[in-house]
This record gives C-alpha cells, sequence and structure tokens, in this order.
C-alpha cells in the first residue's frame, strides 16, 4: 500500500511526464486495434461477397470467334447447347461433380396471381442451382429432379415478389399462379439477397425449355469441382474445358472469346491473396505502431531514472536496498502501462462499435445490385487484450534496464549526480 501511495505521489509531482507515458501506451494500443477494426471492415465485406456464391464453380456462356478456323470466318455468334452440357459432364470426370443448364427469359414475362401480378425474370435451372447460388429458402422446397424428370410446371419466387402477390405471402405456397399463359404451381419462396433486386422466379431446366421451345439451346452452362486450389491449376481447367466446349462449335481450340467463362474459383484464389496481403499490412502498420509506444516509454523511463538519480541516492544512503529500488521503478511502469493501456484498449474498441453502427453495414449501388464495402469492422477481444499484455510486458521491460542501473550505482555518485 505504502509503494502504492508512493508512485501516486511521483506521478502527481510530475504530471507531464506520466502523461507523455501514458499518451505513449494508450495510442500504440488505440491504433493496433481501431487499424485492425478498420481492415476487418474490409476484409468482411469481400469475404460476404465470396461467400454469396460457391467458389469452387464456373459458369460459362457462348461468345463470338475472334479467328478463323476449318475455312469458317471469325466473327461467329456460339450459342451453347445440350451436347456441350453432355461434354462437360463425361469428359471432366476427374475433377466436375455437378453439372446443370440455365436458360433465361427476361422482360416481358408476367406472374399473375389474382388481381395482382409481377414482371419477373424467369430461369430454367437444374437442383444444383440451389448450392451453386446459395439461396436460402424461407417456405418449401427448390427444384428437385423429379422436377426435371417429369417437366412440372412449378416455380420458385423471392419473397419480395410472394408479397407483392400476396400480402400474407407464406400462403402462397402450394398455390397456383399464372406465369404467361401456364398455370404454375408455387412450392418455394427464398429470402432475397439485400446486395441485389432480387426479380429472379426459378423452375425446372427442362420445363422451360419445352414452355418457350428452346430446342437444344443452353443459355449457360453452370458446375461444380474439386481438387483445384491454385490459381495455375484454375486455369489449367478453364483452358481445358475451352478447348474441348470449342471443338464442338468448330471453333479455334484457342480461341477464347468463343466462350465468356465466369471462373469463381479463380476470382475467389486471387481475392484470397489479396486479403491476406491486407491483413498481413494491416498487422504490420499496427505492430510498428505499438513499437512506436514501446520506444516511446523506453525513452521516458530512461529519463524518469535520470531525473530521479539525486532521489536514489538518498534513499541508499539512508539504508534503501537496491531490490526496493527496482521494485519500485518496475512496479510503477506496469502500472502506469497497464492503466493507459486498458484506456487505449477501450477508446480503441469504443472506435471500432462506433464505426460497425455508423459505417458497418454500408453498401454501394451499382446500378443493377448493392456491394457491401464495408462490414462489422470489429476486432476479437482476444487480440484487444493481448496487444495490452505486450505492451504491459514491453513497459516493464522497459523499465528494467533503466531500474537495474538505479538499483547498482553508489550513492556519493548519485548524490553528486544533482
Amino acid at each position: 500500500m505504502e509503494l502504492l501511495k508512493e508512485i501516486w505521489s511521483s506521478a502527481r509531482r510530475n504530471k507531464l511526464r506520466t502523461s507523455l507515458t501514458g499518451f505513449a501506451v494508450a495510442w500504440g494500443i488505440f491504433m493496433l486495434i481501431f487499424l485492425l477494426g478498420a481492415g476487418n471492415g474490409l476484409i468482411n465485406a469481400q469475404m460476404h461477397s465470396m461467400n454469396e456464391t460457391m467458389t469452387n464453380s464456373m459458369q460459362v456462356w457462348g461468345g463470338t470467334t475472334s479467328k478463323p478456323y476449318n475455312g469458317l470466318k471469325e466473327g461467329r455468334n456460339i450459342s451453347l447447347k445440350d451436347k456441350d452440357i453432355t461434354t462437360t459432364r463425361t469428359a471432366f470426370t476427374d475433377c466436375i461433380d455437378f453439372v446443370g443448364g440455365e436458360i433465361m427469359e427476361g422482360s416481358g414475362q408476367t406472374i399473375t396471381y389474382g388481381q395482382n401480378y409481377i414482371t419477373p425474370s424467369i430461369y430454367g435451372v437444374a437442383p444444383e442451382y440451389l448450392m451453386i447460388e446459395k439461396y436460402k429458402l424461407l417456405h418449401g422446397r427448390f427444384i428437385n429432379d423429379l422436377d426435371m424428370q417429369q417437366q412440372r410446371k412449378v416455380i420458385v419466387i423471392s419473397k419480395r415478389m410472394a408479397k407483392e402477390l400476396d400480402k400474407s405471402y407464406s400462403s402462397l405456397l402450394g398455390k397456383y399462379v399464372k406465369v404467361n399463359n401456364f398455370a404454375f404451381k408455387v412450392v418455394g419462396i427464398y429470402k432475397e439477397d439485400e446486395s441485389s433486386q432480387s426479380n429472379d422466379a426459378f423452375c425446372p431446366f427442362t420445363t422451360f425449355k419445352t414452355m418457350y421451345g428452346k430446342g437444344d439451346n443452353v443459355g449457360s452452362i453452370i458446375f461444380t469441382f474439386h481438387g483445384i486450389n491454385t490459381v495455375e491449376e484454375s486455369d489449367a481447367l478453364e483452358e481445358r474445358y475451352l478447348q474441348k466446349i470449342n471443338r464442338n462449335h468448330d471453333a479455334a481450340p484457342d480461341d477464347k472469346s468463343a466462350l465468356w467463362i465466369w471462373n469463381r474459383n479463380t476470382n475467389s484464389l486471387q481475392m484470397e491473396t489479396g486479403i491476406s496481403v491486407i491483413r498481413t499490412a494491416l498487422w504490420v502498420i499496427g505492430l510498428l505502431t505499438l513499437l512506436s509506444g514501446i520506444v516511446g516509454i523506453s525513452n521516458i523511463m530512461l529519463i524518469t531514472v535520470k531525473e530521479r538519480t539525486h532521489e536514489f541516492g538518498i534513499r541508499k544512503a539512508i539504508g534503501a536496498k537496491p531490490l526496493s529500488i527496482l521494485k519500485l521503478i518496475i512496479t510503477e511502469s506496469i502500472i502506469i502501462t497497464s492503466f493507459f493501456g486498458y484506456i487505449g484498449m477501450v477508446i480503441g474498441v469504443i472506435a471500432n462499435e462506433w464505426m460497425d453502427a455508423t459505417i458497418g453495414h454500408k453498401t454501394m449501388d451499382t446500378g443493377m445490385f448493392e456491394v457491401s464495402m464495408f462490414l462489422n469492422p470489429t476486432v476479437g477481444l482476444d487480440v484487444c487484450i493481448e496487444a495490452t499484455v505486450v505492451m504491459i510486458l514491453a513497459g516493464t521491460i522497459a523499465g528494467i534496464i533503466p531500474a537495474w542501473k538505479a538499483a547498482k550505482i553508489r550513492p556519493i555518485q548519485a548524490l553528486m549526480s544533482n
């Protein structure tokens, strides 16, 4: 207790010194927590965007040839066919898992229920589409294999669309709606993605093709794969796939314009690399900031000991042991770094919570959909505590060296230093 009173008395006598030490400690911890929180906000937004779809997947559309091949001129439009789905399913059994088609009818489609109607985009899809695009069903089910085999007239719509057709939207499940001139049973209602307009309705791929007379045409092919863990492997699969499908359409095997391929796996791997770089940079900057605080503590402790050399000489002259002087300096260092370190931690957490409440869920409207730019900018409590403990240990170590020197000084030298 006497020791604490002595430390408090010393701090009051040297307010500027104590304040500078405390500021260095608090600022280092605050900046580390704040920077990590802001960085996590950016990273979480990107991770959220990545998690909206299955990353180990590709989607392919027909393109336009850019070079002549087998006597055919460039500039031909390529339309994907059923045989391309078969090629995808049979030629890549070593890595491809699920294969499905997707075909769409956009403007001009009408879904009517009683006096209410909506004008969505209608997609014909395979059952695997739900797994790849990760829609969350609120009621009912998605398209299944039996729907595909029997070409059932069933449809899955979003919650917003269901509310426009019937205010008690969940009661729409199992009811029949009119899709243009055809009666379709609503078998599922999904939760719309807040980052899009959610104006999509889904029916079986086979039903759609028959209803709209699409023949063997396929709008796009979507498939998942496994065992592809690097950008190089992902690009190699994409090249193999391009060559196979191009041969089905008498296009040059290396003509990348003949198909438009959205390789989500490559995008994901590149994004993960970018996130890793950002996370490393944030830690480096934060630790350098923390280091500046440690250097500040060390310098101030050296100055403190130098200023109090005469005092320590008097203490030793009247019988104080070196251990008591060592204990005094180290205890003072620990108390100051702990107190101000805690303040810095609390302010850093408050700043992150403020960011989360104000800009933590902001989105950017691209005109077609909204993208999360900043999401949940927080830092784990473990990181906050660890940063504070590191600063306390650094403050303790910073106080040991000057304290040891002060404890070893001879009383006559200490008294003459004044």
